[in-house]
């Protein structure tokens, strides 16, 4: 079985294919699944570099989707031939999560799917949306999950609110296109003229280039007439906190995805509290929101937004791309 192997986390350079024993066929309570793809995250770039430590010899890739090649005993959800995808978190099936940390999840706590075959328990994937390809499936089960929770599980999304994406990443782009379906209207921020000009042809109402406008707290009280947002998508961290919090409105609230600024720092709590805003933290979610999602997805006709694809043994130069910041949506490998 062809797979990639990161030697020892700590650089792109470390990333080396591999030939490895085929995983043979399901136990009971298991499927067997050929991966056909994958998709890139924030979280994957940090395992490969070294930032989210693992164990040396990892397969990569914490998303997956392909076609299921066998079924073990006792397994009645999936038969031969159906299209899956995996998720993040494969022990938290439903209810509130039993885990803080990354030990069971794909790619960083265990071994991903950067390989051509993975034999699992079929409680760790779902069926894919109806019509998908592998590539648009597989940026689903982090990226897509962590937009739909964000919006709909925590933030109780409803036609007519207002909400604010900030960048162009995969998560921000799933929430833009996911609160235009849902009836909300969409503020997007981006340093590039160019990639609001593409959030715009996904539906924006808003745009905000933040450079040209540091104060873009300000700048979204100004275009919702003084109230602000009902739910932030917030993806920067410590050095975005503060003006997220001013363009939220009162009770409104904050979805924290993200650490792309830093992993700590200042949080203005007096304006929080004056503001009574409720201040959430997520990772990405659970197999039944997951199953929830997709439904929504199905019904919608949403489909992802893929910037570029790479073939596996490109996976190196596929997280450069990543790293450069140049992508708008999601970037995928297809094996």
């Amino acid at each position: 079985m062809h797979a990639i192997r990161l030697r020892k986390p700590g650089g792109l350079d470390q990333l080396e294919p591999c030939e490895l024993p085929d995983p043979g066929q399901p136990g009971a309570g298991e499927i067997r699944v050929r991966i056909k793809a994958s998709s890139l995250n924030f979280h994957d770039l940090g395992v490969v570099l070294g930032k989210m430590p693992t164990a040396d010899g990892r397969i990569p890739m914490s998303d997956g989707a392909g076609v299921v090649e066998a079924v073990g005993a006792e397994v009645s959800e999936f038969a031969v031939g159906d299209h899956v995808v995996s998720t993040f978190f494969p022990h938290w099936l439903d209810g509130e999560p039993p885990i803080d940390d990354f030990s069971t999840t794909p790619g960083d706590g265990v071994d991903g799917f950067a390989c051509e075959v993975v034999v699992r328990p079929a409680t760790a994937f779902t069926r894919a949306p109806k019509g998908y390809s592998h590539a648009e499936a597989a940026t689903l089960t982090t990226a897509g999950l962590t937009a739909w929770r964000a919006l709909v599980v925590d933030g109780g999304l409803k036609a007519g609110d207002s909400v604010l994406v900030m960048g162009t990443g995969g998560v921000s782009i799933f929430a833009l296109q996911m609160a235009k379906a849902m009836g909300a209207t969409v503020i997007a921020t981006s340093s590039s003229d160019e990639k609001l000009q593409r959030a715009y042809a996904l539906g924006a109402d808003h745009l905000i280039n933040y450079r040209e406008e540091p104060e873009w707290g300000a700048k979204v009280q100004a275009i919702t007439g003084g109230r602000g947002v009902d739910i932030v998508v917030e993806v920067g961290g410590p050095a975005t906190l503060a003006q997220s919090i001013q363009a939220a409105r009162i009770h409104g609230h904050l979805a924290l995805i993200g650490v792309l600024t830093g992993v700590e720092g200042q949080v203005p709590t007096a304006n929080l509290m004056r503001r009574h805003q409720r201040l959430q933290g997520l990772i990405v979610g659970s197999r039944r929101h997951q199953q929830e999602m997709i439904r929504a997805l199905e019904s919608t006709g949403i489909k992802p937004v893929i910037d570029r694809s790479y073939p596996l043994n490109e996976i190196a130069a596929a997280f450069a791309f990543q790293k450069d910041g140049s992508h708008f949506g999601k970037i995928v490998l297809e094996f």
